[in-house]
């Protein structure tokens, strides 16, 4: 590669290293000093030919563009010669090359050695893997955020109100998510609300309650024991089907939506039916005309272990046999879905079980490319075993990092399970960049020169790279989302082991690979007779074995040679340059508009195999039950004197303001103190004296045994209290997260001290979480990446570029998302914080190739920089992909998003570094 104009030798040259182009060796001399045993006797680095020597003979081919000027200055003083006064910024490169040539002598002088230590480490640290968890991963803790504000309330909640489901059991004054079977009843007609159809219902309801199994110590476990209880009763899994089936005659014209009113008895039936029909209106409530769905919720007991552990072995029963009592039923008049508290969890758990055989099919893919990559048809630089080693020591690091892991306790969540996935596509990229700096050593040269060849040229460039890809990771650990930690955790370690492997174990076998070539190259030179032994053996072993290599030919690859001849100049062309910024502005215009669209938060159903049987519950539940949404507390968090007038008033603004929400039904309220009121005022007693107030509640709870969960009283004082507010209008994520901060906003500018809360408020904050962490990962690490680029990238309008890379590529994927169906989420946020490190990757090469490059033109200075890079990052983004794209079969969205937005990112990111970069570089330079 040419020297900047200045003159200045660049601190960081990863243009060079990433195609293995090899310096004047006068350069290397000076960088690398004397070899590693020059001061022990019996073991030295061959000294090289004499640097005028060199300068002289070096062919023309060894140069980027075949032009012997492109040679570096050898001297202090032929760099003054070209101009320019030396400047001494290869303080990180000159040490760290000088390291990795002494380290490669050591591995070409002990290949055995370096090769047989990682497989012990691996060995060792692989025993970690009796740790993988087979399953029981918390969901709420993992892919929630961590110190979530609901989750505070939360606390609070089961800190300061009792909700004994044993006696009076209300599913909305539980603080956590209920232990339930719930089935969604569709009507094959227009509505449900017939006898025929609602036989059939009855039907079935009386089969699920009539399920029992026999416990490990054989007592029976009949429903009835494990339901929750009201009055005595099982709490009824549907209220208007119950009051059906007491009275076969009730007249189902006369039913009214959401509240219905069946004698002294009230019956609400939000988000019981749905797909309403709804008439005229009847009070609070209207006629119900049509009823297309009914919800059968059944709900168990969670008192204490024992409750806990028969309703859980109850729910997996009834997991078991509902197929099968859908077939003795043979149902004409309905379809039903299923559902338990148990399902998500349960069919997460399996999805992690689905991609373990797309996982041996990357691995083939990627060892075939590998192949295919680094053949050649010529036995002394053909590496294609080489490269199958390279794709088996990526394998061994992630046994050992992962098994090192697994031992530190650091939890597997399923999410982590794309890693391998990843690592087997970034992890060959330096093994590709050690095999170019292989093939452009001399063949004639020792086993151990060559090495240190090798290891000089590519220290930086692999070294670089893996900085920046595990510095990305690692920045997303501080995200709230534990998922995205582990994930991070796991990945960024995978990398530096990749990183450690491929300089020791895989470098090993390449030096033990070389002693096979040295073999064919004598044998080549060798005349063969007739009478020769193992000429087959060696044959095979030479294979290609063609004809004798030209010594001092050229080591370009021939897509570094396509890149030059062909692609550089087209697109240098006026009409490509022109078509390239049409197309630019179209991609980031599309990609603007589609950020606007992005859809944030992780659908819980998106946790399940596509063909598993919760996806169509949750297709049912939005399409039928999306009206209404969970019943809201509204606490008064500190003492109140309830009794007082202008109190009660000021609370009843607060309530109205919550009522009035666009996201509340104002007349599905349920607030213990207005029914207290009725209540004092139907005994004639004072209301507003606190003596009375406080001593006829205890009278008031007797009534309305409910109430008693809403009011956490004391001898003289209501320490808190609470009431409900019914939400609708909030089925999408957009709308659950502006709910949210609505009613927290309301909440904070009463004059009372309110909380609100609900147990679906803990998934709900990622709504609220997700872009504030994507946005604050993707600052850090792009910091990150420009700190590191000004460190070893001296050069401003190169960072700058960089920069502009970056953002361009993490604004092209975020929007996209959008066009393809993938929510912001913990597993799209993951990937963004990815984009930023393969950005660096793509547009730091080839902008600093760019503005390091002595050619006159701009023209030829992009074509220069194609030429030497264009090869390198093609071959990056391939192996990734290649590696991730049996993703796309996966069931389960959690891989399949993975395998999008990766594509995304690397189609991006090759096309800013082969297309967009390299045009835009000749307008503004």
């Amino acid at each position: 590669m040419a020297a900047p104009s200045s003159g200045c030798f660049p601190m960081w040259c990863p243009s060079l290293r990433k195609v293995g182009l090899k310096p004047s060796k006068v350069v290397l001399e000076m960088e690398a000093g004397p070899g590693p045993d020059s001061e022990r006797s019996g073991s030295q680095l061959p000294e090289g030919p004499d640097p005028e020597h060199v300068v002289a003979s070096r062919p023309e081919s060894e140069s980027p563009l075949g032009s012997r000027q492109q040679s570096l200055p050898a001297t202090e003083s032929e760099t003054q010669l070209l101009g320019g006064p030396r400047c001494h910024t290869d303080c990180l490169e000159a040490p760290l090359s000088r390291a990795f040539r002494r380290l490669g002598w050591e591995v070409g002088s002990h290949p055995w050695i370096f090769l047989l230590l990682p497989v012990i480490l691996t060995a060792i640290l692989g025993t970690g893997l009796i740790y993988l968890p087979e399953g029981k991963e918390n969901l709420e803790e993992h892919y929630t955020p961590i110190g979530s504000p609901a989750k505070a309330e939360r606390r609070f909640v089961q800190k300061h109100f009792i909700a004994k489901d044993r006696d009076h059991f209300s599913v909305s004054r539980q603080s956590t998510e209920a232990s339930y079977a719930s089935i969604l009843v569709v009507s094959n007609s227009n509505s449900l609300l017939e006898q025929d159809v609602l036989s059939e219902i009855s039907q079935l309801d009386e089969m699920v309650q009539a399920l029992s199994l026999t416990n490990e110590n054989g007592t029976q476990i009949h429903y009835q024991q494990v339901c929750s209880l009201n009055q005595g009763h099982c709490v009824p899994s549907n209220p208007l089907l119950l009051a059906w089936k007491m009275n076969s005659n009730l007249n189902l014209r006369n039913i009214t939506f959401p509240i219905y009113t069946l004698g002294y008895q009230i019956l609400y039936l939000a988000n019981l039916l749905g797909g309403t029909v709804l008439g005229d209106s009847v009070g609070r409530s209207q006629l119900l005309l049509e009823a297309k769905a009914m919800r059968l919720q059944y709900y168990l007991k969670t008192d204490d272990a024992e409750d806990n552990e028969r309703s859980k072995a109850w729910l997996m029963h009834f997991l078991q046999e509902f197929s099968n009592m859908e077939k003795s039923l043979a149902l004409k008049k309905i379809q039903v879905v299923y559902f338990t508290s148990l399902s998500r969890q349960l069919e997460f758990e399996a999805t992690s079980r689905t991609v373990i055989p797309l996982f041996y099919m990357a691995y083939l893919l990627i060892v075939l490319f590998a192949i295919t990559s680094c053949y050649r048809c010529d036995c002394a630089r053909n590496q294609m075993w080489v490269a199958a080693f390279g794709v088996i020591s990526v394998a061994l690091a992630v046994v050992s990092s992962f098994g090192l892991l697994l031992f530190s306790g650091v939890p597997f969540v399923t999410i982590v399970a794309n890693s391998p996935f990843l690592v087997l596509g970034v992890g060959v990229d330096d093994m590709f960049i050690m095999i170019s700096a292989w093939w452009k050593t001399n063949i004639t040269d020792s086993i151990r020169k060559r090495m240190s060849d090798v290891y000089s040229e590519v220290a930086v460039s692999i070294t670089i790279t893996t900085v920046t890809n595990v510095l990305a990771f690692y920045t997303g650990i501080m995200t709230s989302f534990r998922s995205v930690q582990y994930f991070c955790i796991y990945t960024g370690t995978t990398l530096f082991f990749c990183y450690l492997y491929n300089i020791t174990c895989f470098g090993a076998f390449m030096a033990l690979d070389s002693k096979r070539n040295v073999v064919c190259l004598h044998w080549l030179k060798k005349p063969e007779t007739p009478d020769q032994k193992y000429s087959s053996l060696k044959k095979c072993c030479c294979f290609p074995y063609g004809s004798l290599p030209d010594e001092h030919q050229t080591g370009a690859h021939p897509m570094s040679l396509f890149f030059r001849d062909y692609f550089g100049p087209f697109l240098t062309s006026t009409v490509s340059k022109c078509f390239v910024v049409l197309i630019y502005v179209l991609y980031i215009v599309s990609s603007i508009l589609g950020c606007f669209q992005v859809q944030e938060g992780l659908d819980l159903r998106n946790l399940a195999s596509d063909d598993s049987y919760i996806t169509p519950y949750f297709n049912v539940e939005e399409e039928n039950f999306s009206s209404y949404g969970p019943r809201v507390m509204v606490i008064i968090t500190e003492p109140l004197d309830y009794w007082d007038k202008d109190a009660r008033q000021k609370l009843e603004k607060c309530l109205a303001d919550f009522e009035n929400s666009d996201y509340a039904d104002r007349n599905l309220t349920e607030f213990w103190l207005r029914d207290y009121v009725q209540f004092m005022d139907s005994h004639h007693q004072d209301i507003n004296n606190k003596n009375s107030f406080i001593h006829n509640i205890p009278s008031f709870e007797s009534d309305f045994p409910l109430f008693m969960y809403d009011i956490n009283i004391t001898s003289d004082e209501i320490i808190c209290s609470r009431a409900f507010i019914q939400t609708m209008g909030i089925s999408s994520s957009t709308n659950k997260k502006l709910m949210l901060r609505q009613f927290r906003d309301l909440a904070e500018k009463c004059e009372i001290p309110l909380m609100v809360y609900n147990q679906a408020f803990i998934y709900f904050d990622q709504y609220a979480a997700i872009l504030e962490n994507t946005i604050q990962n993707v600052i850090v690490a792009s910091a990150a990446m420009l700190i590191v680029s000004l460190l070893l990238i001296p050069h401003p309008l190169c960072c700058l570029w960089v920069t502009f890379s970056i953002a361009s590529v993490i604004v092209g994927v975020t929007g996209f998302m959008a066009f393809w169906n993938v929510n912001l989420d913990s597993i799209s946020m993951i990937n963004l914080v990815i984009c930023i490190g393969f950005s660096f990757d793509f547009s730091a090469h080839i902008s600093y190739a760019f503005v390091s490059s002595s050619k006159p033109s701009v023209n030829q200075k992009t074509i220069e920089a194609l030429y030497l890079l264009g090869y390198p990052v093609l071959q990056s983004a391939v192996s990734t992909i290649i590696g991730v794209c049996v993703l796309s079969a996966a069931k389960a969205y959690v891989f399949r998003t993975f395998f999008k937005i990766m594509l995304l990112v690397m189609v991006f990111g090759a096309a800013h570094g082969l297309i967009f970069i390299p045009v835009f570089l000749t307008f503004f330079f």
